[in-house]
């Protein structure tokens, strides 16, 4: 079993702090396997960060998470920028395309973009994966319903902290079932199923500080855009 954090965010993010040196190493001394940073509609830090994980001792895998018209969507395994602003079914055909696999995020958590809000039930499931557990939670009631959705519709299930800092990776993993240490074989792992969830809340006075964090990086790169 692996240990893999599949939702971080590094300073390539709009509301990310750190660069990716400090997540890799977050995640080697918190005992991962593996790691994907999933900045918002960017591409190029996680793979500098998957070109050099094997220097933390960690497999690293290429990921975004891509504004679709309806929300979010994690995408790994590809190649590709996936662009934003796409309807989610086309989205998801983007990243098959690319031959990734699509896990949604928080999709019931409305105030942080989840899909489900804008999607029915049978498009929701047309993904690969649904995250099942997020670490950024205030009453657990979305995760509840996301695990919920997965077992009615034989999804399989993921974990991330959605960590914005450095100190917050390895918060929720997903701990996956392969043969082989590489990022092709975990994410056929995940595809097929074979994993469980491990996670920690994100404590409330942190999940205040990225928030804060996250508007004061938007706001200062806005005017420094109006210059």
């Amino acid at each position: 079993m692996l240990s893999v954090e599949l939702h971080a965010h590094s300073a390539l993010s709009h509301d990310g702090r750190d660069p990716v040196d400090l997540l890799l190493e977050q995640a080697a001394a918190v005992g991962l396997d593996a790691l994907a940073v999933t900045d918002h509609d960017e591409i190029d830090a996680s793979i500098e960060a998957a070109e050099r994980a094997a220097d933390y001792g960690l497999v690293g895998i290429v990921g975004m998470e891509v504004t679709t018209a309806a929300g979010h969507v994690l995408a790994f395994g590809i190649d590709d920028l996936i662009p934003s602003g796409l309807d989610f079914r086309e989205t998801l055909d983007r990243i098959h395309a690319d031959d990734g696999i699509a896990v949604v995020p928080h999709p019931f958590q409305k105030t942080r973009h989840g899909v489900a809000a804008h999607v029915s039930e049978e498009a929701l499931a047309s993904a690969d994966a649904i995250e099942a557990y997020n670490s950024r939670l205030f009453t657990g009631r979305a995760n509840r319903r996301a695990e919920r959705f997965a077992l009615r519709n034989g999804l399989p299930t993921t974990a991330g902290s959605d960590a914005h800092i450095s100190e917050m990776v390895g918060q929720a993993v997903t701990e996956v079932d392969v043969d082989e240490r590489d990022a092709s074989a975990i994410l056929r792992a995940v595809a097929d199923g074979r994993t469980s969830v491990v996670g920690r809340r994100t404590p409330w006075r942190v999940s205040l500080r990225q928030f804060a964090g996250g508007a004061k990086r938007r706001a200062l790169r806005t005017i420094a855009d109006l210059r």
